[in-house]
């Protein structure tokens, strides 16, 4: 169980973390949310369940699963209403091969939930307990927005598959 409170005194909301992203970066993002056309049938699933979860991605502006997957959350956020939170800005270490994220400027959080790889998105019940987890990309369906409805159907059916 994490505290959600906390987690969001740390983070910010997408939209914050789009708008301040460093302008070379900023229009990968911009333009992969403009041209990226939702999945309705998944969108129109995830309006049903929105104010049951909380989910919070770990990205860095450099990243390209990052510049592929933040701005499909965006879009989700904005047609559904799901709350995305964002701990921003993570720059890996290269000196130090035992730790994979230089903290600072990434924030600590990186170790309290074993960040390996990003887009690392974990998604929450309200009441702070982790449900399922999607890194880099969808691993069972064609979308971002299709493995959302996958990870939190598995909830109600455990064996359900892709």
């Amino acid at each position: 169980m994490v505290d959600l409170q906390k987690v969001r005194r740390k983070t910010v909301s997408i939209e914050e973390y789009i708008s301040t992203i460093d302008d070379g970066f900023r229009d990968k993002f911009l333009a992969r949310k403009e041209n990226y056309q939702l999945n309705q049938d998944a969108i129109k699933r995830l309006r049903d369940e929105v104010d049951k979860y909380t989910v919070v991605v770990f990205s860095a502006d450099w990243c390209k699963d990052c510049a592929n997957n933040v701005p499909v959350l965006a879009l989700i956020s904005e047609s559904t209403g799901l709350e995305v939170r964002v701990f921003g800005r993570l720059k890996t270490d290269p000196l130090n091969p035992r730790n994979r994220w230089k903290i600072p400027p990434s924030p600590p959080e990186v170790k309290t939930f074993g960040v390996k790889k990003i887009p690392w998105i974990v998604i929450f019940d309200k009441q702070g307990k982790e449900i399922g987890k999607i890194i880099e990309n969808p691993e069972h369906t064609d979308s971002l927005e299709k493995e959302l409805v996958y990870v939190i159907q598995r909830i109600f059916t455990p064996s359900i598959s892709g």
